[in-house]
Parts: structure tokens; sequence; C-alpha cells
């Protein structure tokens, strides 16, 4: 069946706001307290005045997805939106976006949809962007291919599933030194046996199917993909899903997944979830056995609607993990990181303050050595959702107090999508992008983006 996370949802969810009359980010007294010998100084941010970047591009727009080209100083949003799937790009270092463009194959065909977007550069420049398309009782991703900095886009190649009536959704992409390009989806060989708990203001989570998550690669830009290598283990109902990937300089790939414990076989009813880490050292033929990152930190539940789990690869080596989970009415963004590719992780430290029972969606991005920026799209504040930016040393701590990077409040009563999109332009310049509807057209999304100038203490 077609992903739901294709669906706008725009009613009231009772439950999502229970709770939410407290204010998350307290303001702390104007006291005049002496600073302790060993405080930390704190990590500072001069932003951008956030654009809407999808103006042209009537009704709902949600669900951006970024990356940048920092030797063209180049910024590329993607999102859900304009009839299909949506992409713009800014030269400037994202002081201005162009015109959007839908890219080619996402407009519905007989029936068929485009969702989940994800987009990447190559060393050479080259823009990948993939989306996940539902067609002809198929299932799968679609990769458009830009040579000339996001100005036009051709489809360079679909993937074909090996079962007919298949599942598929959440699409990550990357490229590795060489050039070759990784993907990983979730796939399931039976779209009949995917249930769904859907959120009446957000998108559906799984409650049973055979859900794993995989891995293709391409040598030849995206024309042609080898077979499947499966990360998750237990294919097919290993409980795997959502697996962003990327490579470090030696050719190795890295995945964090969101893995659900699946019980009541063949139903597989999944239950509750845990981020994993697995490593390939051979292009992604074998996959190492998954590491649960945070094991004390708690589990996520079956109705987590968005897309959770983020990593980033520090310039030391370092790697940085994000997630959140859920309690009986609490919901806790987390960060944890590895300094021996994912065989062992820090005790998580917690990143948005608050505990609220609201969506936290959660990414991280790496700076300097040591260094990690996270951020987070939430509703914690009884005024609707925002982006908030926090900064991370694996030597002192959190670095400041969250920072709102966005201006406008988005109403809860409209779905934002499932990410966000986050970047690095320089070690200390950071790119993002979200979505919200924000008054006085708060019935739809808008793409909003803005940078960020971190001055580091």
């Amino acid at each position: 069946m077609p992903s739901p996370r294709a669906t706008f949802r725009s009613s009231l969810s009772a439950g999502l706001c229970a709770g939410i009359a407290a204010l998350a980010f307290t303001a702390s007294p104007a006291l005049a307290v002496p600073a302790p010998v060993n405080a930390v100084a704190t990590a500072t941010y001069t932003t951008s005045t956030p654009t809407d970047i999808s103006g042209s591009c009537a009704g709902q727009n949600a669900e951006t997805i970024e990356a940048t080209d920092p030797a063209a100083n180049a910024v590329y949003d993607e999102w859900m939106g304009c009839k299909g799937i949506g992409v713009t790009a800014s030269l400037n270092g994202g002081a201005t976006f162009g015109t959007p463009l839908t890219l080619p194959g996402s407009v519905g065909q007989k029936g068929g949809r485009s969702w989940d977007p994800a987009i990447t550069v190559a060393p050479n420049g080259t823009v990948y962007a993939a989306f996940m398309v539902s067609r002809a009782g198929l299932t799968y991703p679609v990769i458009d291919v830009s040579t000339d900095h996001g100005a036009s886009f051709t489809t360079a190649g679909v993937i074909t599933p090996p079962d007919s009536g298949n599942w598929g959704d959440r699409d990550f992409i990357t490229v590795g030194p060489d050039g070759t390009v990784y993907l990983t989806w979730d796939y399931g060989p039976s779209a009949a046996a995917i249930t769904t708990i859907c959120a009446s203001n957000g998108s559906c989570a799984f409650a049973t199917g055979d859900v794993n998550a995989v891995m293709q690669k391409s040598t030849d830009g995206g024309r042609t993909w080898s077979a499947m290598s499966h990360i998750s283990p237990g294919y097919p109902n290993s409980g795997g899903d959502s697996a962003p990937i990327l490579v470090e300089p030696d050719g190795s790939l890295d995945v964090v997944y969101q893995g659900y414990t699946v019980t009541n076989i063949p139903t597989d009813d999944l239950t509750v979830a845990y981020t994993y880490a697995a490593r390939s050292t051979d292009g992604g033929a074998t996959w190492s056995q998954p590491v649960r990152i945070g094991p004390d930190a708690g589990s996520m539940n079956n109705s987590e609607w968005w897309i959770d789990g983020s990593e980033a690869l520090g310039p030391d080596g370092t790697l940085y993990a994000t997630w959140d989970t859920q309690g009986t009415s609490t919901d806790t963004g987390w960060l944890a990181y590895s300094k021996d590719h994912g065989a062992t992780w820090s005790t998580p430290v917690q990143a948005p303050p608050d505990t609220l029972n609201v969506p936290h969606v959660m990414q991280v991005v790496a700076g300097p050595p040591g260094i990690a920026y996270v951020g987070w799209l939430g509703s914690s504040d009884p005024r609707g959702y925002a982006q908030y930016l926090r900064t991370f040393s694996t030597t002192q701590g959190w670095l400041s107090a969250p920072a709102r990077i966005s201006q406008g409040f988005g109403t809860t009563t409209v779905w934002p999508g499932d990410t966000f999109g986050f970047a690095t332009l320089s070690p200390t310049r950071l790119a993002l992008a979200w979505g919200s509807a924000v008054a006085p057209t708060a019935s739809t999304d808008s793409i909003w983006a803005a940078t960020v100038g971190v001055t580091l203490p």
C-alpha cells in the first residue's frame, strides 16, 4: 500500500495538546549572579530572517529535507509540494532561493503519488534528489539528478522492487568519495501485511508488517542499482525502518535505524522500538551486528508518526546520533556520540529541555572537531510548532540553551511534515528549513528557510 506519509492532515488532536499549557522554555530571572569559576562559555547565534521559499507553489508544502555544497556556497531544499516533490536551490549561501521546480517523475500518474524526499550532493557537485512513489501495484524510490547546481533535473533511474505488491517507505541517499551513490529505504515484500496508526494532525506509524531497512548502491550515477542488502537482521520481518546512511572517508558505511520489536509472527505486530547503529566495511555487502544506542534512555512507541533517527560524522571521526523516546505521557529527545565507529556510544544526554508529550523531530549535524549542532522541530511551546537549535561539545556538554530559529509559530492543527532541513555550509555556518502553517495562511504549510552563524566559545 502507498505510504501514509503522503497524506496532509489538518484536524486537531486533543491528545497531542494535552498538558501543553506549561511553557517548556522558561526565562531565567534577570539577576546579577556571579559566574562559577569553571563556567562554560555560551555559544551564540546570528540568525537570518526566515523566508518562505515555497511561495510560488500553491497548497500544502511540508516535510522538507536539505543538503549543502560548501564548495559552491549552495543550499538545496526538497519537500512534498509543488504538485509532487518540489526543489529549490540557493547559490549564495541561503541568502536567496530560486523559483521551485517540480521534480520529474514526482507528479501522480494513474492514481500514483510521491512522498519522502531525500537529497544529497556528490563530491563533484552533482545533486541527487530521491523520493518514493507508488504506481501500478509497486512502491519504490525514484532518483533524479542535476548537474547544473539545481537549475534542472532529469530522472536518472528507478529502483525496481523484487516483489509485486510490495511495501516501501522513507528513503535516504548519500554519495561516497568515489562517486558511488548509496540509498537506504524501508522495504517489505507485502503491502497487504502493513497496518497503520494515524494521527489526526500528523502522518502515520506502523502497527504491523514485514518492515525492513535495506540498502542499494549505484556506480553509474543512479541509472542502475545493486540488489538489496539487509541492514536490519531478520529479513523479512526484522522490524527495521528509517535508516539514514553516511560514508566515512575510507568508504565505510554507517547507518542509524529504528528497530521495532516484532511479536506474533506471521502477523508481525510492531511493539516498542530502539535506535540501533550498524556498519559496513565492504560497501554494504554485509553489515555488523547492530548496536543499541542508549539502551537505558527508553523506547519509541508504535504510534510515533514522524521520522525518528538522525546521524552525523565529525571531522575527527566522531559519530553523533539523535532520536526521541516516548513514555506513558512524555516525549524526550536525545543525543549520543561514538568515538569508535559506532561500536560503543556515550551515555545519552537530553537535548530539548522539556519532556512534554508532543513531537520532538530531532536531527544532528557536525561542526568542528568535538562539536555537534542539534536541531528539533517541536510544539512544546503553547503557541505551536517552532524550529530550535542547540550546540553540544563532547568535552564540555551543552554550550547553549535552546535558540528558537523560527520567528512565527506553526499551528498544531496542520501537519508540518515528518522532517526538517538541516545542513552545514561551514563548521560554524548552518542552513535550516522547516514546514509550518504560520498565520495569516495557517490552513496550509509553507517551507521556511534561514541561515545561522555560530560563534563558539
